[in-house]
This record gives C-alpha cells, structure tokens and sequence, in this order.
C-alpha cells in the first residue's frame, strides 16, 4: 500500500506548488511510511509515499523508463508481474517492483494495456517527451483513487479525499474500471465483462470445482511478498476459506513458483471482537483447525467509542455501516502493525458475488439475485473496499482481497445465478461452503452470515444506537436538512458521523464524494422493493432481516 498525489496542468508557479505537493503527500504519509519520494518540472509534481511490500531494497518511486521519459506513481499490486516481464525481453527494467511493468505495458501498447493486468492499483503516467498524463483504477476500486481541481484550475490525483481537502474547490472519485487521458480528459471504462447481463449467465452449467480452484489461484497469488504477512479471520466463512487456503501454500515461497521454503513460513492470523463476541470463538476454532498462529485482539465498547472521531478521519466516509465495522478493524490494524505485519489478506467481495447477505433470502428470482449481485459489486469501492483498505493503511498495512481476484471474479460470477439462491435446501453462499466444506470446522462452513460489525459482539451497534439518541436532539434531527442539504443525514447515527466528518472535512466538495442511500442488511435501494417490510426500514444490521437472522430484532 502506498499513497499518491499529483498535480497536472499546473497553472502556478512549479517552485510555488512543489511544497504544497509535499504537505498533501504527508498528510497521507500513513499509507506510505517507508519512503517519500517526488518527481517535478515545470509542467508536473508527482507525489509518492511508499509502503515497502515487493522489492523493498529498490522498488521506491517514483519509477521511470529507461529512457527518463516516462515517469509512474503507482499505489498498488500486479500479481501477475512477473509474467507480464517475459513479454517484454528487450526492456531493460531498472528494478524488482512489480508496479515497473505498467511502463513496459504503457511504452508497447500506449492506453489499451489496463485489462492486461490482474492487480489491485491506483495509478498515474507522465509522459515527459509528449507532455500527456495517465491515470488508471483497477476494476473493483479496491484501492482508492480521487481527483480533484483548485480554484486555479490546476489538476490533481490523489489517493485519499485529505490530501485535496482545503486545497480544491472541486473533488470526485476517480471511477472503478476506468482510465483517463489528458488526449481528451474522458473517462473511459476499460473494464467490461459479459456477465454483468444475466442473459449471459442464466444457462451455465456450476462447477464447484472451478469455483474451488479458482479462489485457491487468486490467494495463491496475492501471496507475493517481500515482507511479513498474515491473514483476517473473523470465524465467518469467507476470511475462513481465505485463511485455510493461505496456510495451505504459505511454507513456500510463491516468487520461486513453490520451489524454495518461505521466508516467514509461520502464517499469523488475527480476529477482534468484544469480550464473548461470537466472531472470537468462530475464529478460535478456525486457526486450532487449520493450524495459523492465533491472535485475539479484543476491545472494550469505551475503546471503539473513543476511536470514532480518528477512524472517520482516516476511512473519509460518514456511512453508517462502514464506521461501525471499520472502527474495530482500525483497532485491529494497530495490533497487527506493532507486530510487524505489513500486508493481509481479507475476506472482502464474497457476499457481494455470491448474494451472502440475507436480504437475498428475499430476491424473488434469479434475474433479480444476480442483477443485484452486480449492483452490489458496482457499488463496492464506496464501502467495503474503501473500509478495508483505509482501515488498515491508516496503520501502514496493506489488504489484498482474494474473492475479488479479477480472474476468480470472472468465474465465480459466469456460474449459474439459480445456483446461488437461497431456498429451503441451500443457505446463502452454498457454493462456496460446499467448495472449502473438507478445510474449515463444519460448524464454521454452516455458520450464517454475520456481517462484521454484528459478530464483533451485538452490543457494539446496539451501545452506538444509544449513544447518538443522547447526542443528537429530535430538533437537531429535524432541523438537517438546513445544516446539510446535501445528503442530509436521515436518522440520528448518521447526524452523529456527519458532524464528525463535517470537523474533518468542512468543504461541500468533499461532502459530495460519500454515497447515501436507504439500505436494510446492506441491499441497495433497488433490493428494498423485494419485501414490503423493508420498505419502511433503513437499518444497514443484517438482524435487521426478520425471520432470517437467527438473533433479528
């Protein structure tokens, strides 16, 4: 993980805003604390804070062709680097990173190289020679990307919201599975697959075995490190299936192709939770069964309160579901680093491909499920993804998220939708369960989905629920929508994290940049139409799912 910022078509004094462009890399120092480093002319700055994961010797950034003409800041991974490199016999790469290969891509194939890559980044080019920029997000915006324009009109790409904030009178995400040139300054989707259509979907044949060997690939390869790892495990299936496959090739060492023994073969793994919470013994049970050095990190309900105010600083949202479940992994994440930890791999994306969630024990039909499956991953950078990775680079830690993998996703989501429904007989993610069902406790692979905010312990959300009743007044609430109109919160907790945010981040500019959206159990707006009971709530809980959640309200 590494934090990036940029500054394009200068429209000031280079000497001016070089150390302006310093301050804003720093304040984002947390997602890159091993090295600074900066390139500038007199037509660009460019940025870059690096976390140390591959190469850590002589990977630091920015990165340059051989010819000192192209010039790449870079936040991100490229698992399949290495194979990338044999295409290019004749580059003289200067390093080991595996970031240098989007020069070689870039030099041979100019703008239509994205899809080429299977990684997780953020990234900007700058071509010296022709004075043009590049900027690309990997498919799923698993890693953060926003850009932003000052009242000069000077440009710039940044990786988190803080470091544009009191600087420009404009900010926006920079779209997932898109690209943009300076050519023509247009957003362009370079990632597009045929099932996102159910049509396309709707008469394949399921194979379990696929699936299974699929998501083992995907966490074989995002292995590659240079540095200690370990793995999330909440004792919920999917960080369960990504421990159990993780311990599986962690005594080599994938660089080698398996062929030489890892240089920290002990894989660690990590849960939080409050005293009792039912994601403690879940994972417990896991790492005794698959064999992982176990750490229980548990806080107190006064700890998570008092972190609130730093954890929407560093996660940049006042969404309701995000700050509940980030606060503990912001708790987590510092215990993993004082341990020295730097990358992890996380259970992210499973109930978004799979309909994991229990809203979908209502979707009345495939087309349905499978449509909203979609929506869910469309929407995915703007929560879960954005929550587990600035959770954990507030800390200086890399998440890499397996069942997001872009060649898993594309046969995890080619499989029949009526094969992911849940019914009398299947519970929600049955395909999976059946898949790892031989590598995890039975009573794990069968354990129904508890979100993360509810399986850290119950009267985590509910001692929240409490205290923003006492701190946000009725008049406080009705009044909103005179203090925000935009995106005025609609009940208490969200008031509650929308003045904290509002401390952080007071531009309306940055307001604009956080979704809003009613929700029950995490479904979109779209899923609410599936049950006349959901129509009147907005809770993000999934005991919100009456007659489905074992402990529902």
């Amino acid at each position: 993980m590494c934090g990036i910022v940029c500054a394009f078509d200068i429209k000031q004094k280079v000497e001016d805003l070089r150390p302006q462009v310093l301050e804003m890399a720093k304040s984002i120092r947390h997602r890159g604390p091993d090295w600074s480093g900066i390139y500038s002319d007199d037509k660009v700055v460019m940025a870059h804070e690096r976390l140390a994961i591959v190469d850590p010797a002589s990977g630091k950034q920015p990165l340059f062709s051989p010819d000192k003409k192209l010039i790449l800041a870079a936040n991100g991974e490229i698992y399949n680097h290495r194979a990338l490199r044999q295409k290019f016999p004749d580059y003289d790469f200067q390093t080991e990173s595996d970031c240098e290969v989007i020069l070689a891509l870039y030099q041979e194939k100019g703008v239509d190289f994205v899809d080429d890559m299977n990684g997780i980044f953020g990234f900007a080019i700058y071509d010296v020679e022709k004075d043009e920029y590049f900027i690309a997000r990997d498919h799923m915006g698993i890693i953060p990307l926003y850009i932003g324009w000052d009242k000069n009109g000077t440009f710039y790409v940044a990786s988190e919201l803080k470091a544009l904030e009191g600087i420009c009178t404009k900010i926006q995400l920079f779209p997932p599975g898109h690209y943009m040139s300076s050519k023509d300054g247009e957003f362009v989707k370079w990632y597009k697959r045929d099932w996102t259509e159910y049509d396309a979907v709707k008469d394949n044949e399921t194979s379990i075995a696929e699936v299974k060997k699929a998501l083992e690939d995907a966490v074989h390869r995002q292995l590659m490190s240079d540095v200690p790892y370990g793995v999330l495990l909440s004792g919920g299936l999917d960080s369960s299936v990504t421990s159990a496959i993780a311990k599986k090739y962690a005594q080599k060492r994938i660089e080698s192709d398996d062929t030489t023994d890892a240089w920290w073969p002990q894989l660690h793994s990590f849960s939080v939770g409050l005293e009792g919470s039912p994601d403690l013994a879940a994972a417990k049970k896991v790492a005794d069964h698959i064999g992982t050095v176990h750490h229980e990190i548990k806080f107190t309900i006064q700890e998570g309160l008092d972190a609130i105010k730093d954890v929407i600083y560093n996660i940049e949202t006042y969404d309701i579901t995000t700050i509940r479940s980030s606060t503990p992994m912001y708790l987590m994440a510092r215990v993993i680093k004082s341990m020295g930890i730097k990358m992890v791999l996380s259970g992210e994306g499973a109930d978004e491909i799979f309909g994991g969630y229990l809203y979908f024990h209502k979707a009345p039909n495939a087309r349905e499920f499978h449509e909203e499956t979609v929506r869910k991953l469309d929407k995915l950078h703007m929560y879960d993804c954005l929550r587990a990775n600035k959770s954990l680079a507030a800390w200086g830690i890399e998440g890499r998220v397996p069942f997001l993998d872009k060649e898993f996703m594309d046969v995890a989501m080619r499989i029949n939708p009526k094969d992911k429904m849940i019914n009398g007989e299947r519970m929600e993610k049955w395909v999976v369960r059946k898949a790892f069902e031989d590598m995890i406790p039975e009573s794990v692979a069968w354990r129904q989905k508890e979100q993360f905010s509810d399986g850290v312990g119950y009267s985590w959300i509910d001692t929240l629920k409490e205290l923003v009743a006492e701190e946000v007044t009725d008049e406080q609430l009705a009044n909103a929508k005179f203090r925000y109109p935009i995106n005025t919160p609609l009940n208490k907790e969200e008031y509650y994290y929308r003045s904290i945010f509002e401390g952080h981040f007071p531009s309306d500019a940055a307001a604009l940049s956080v979704p809003q959206e009613a929700s029950v159990a995490c479904s979109t707006a779209t899923a609410l139409e599936w049950d006349e009971a959901f129509k009147n709530m907005n809770d993000p809980s999934g005991r919100a799912v009456a007659k489905v959640h074992d402990k529902a309200y």
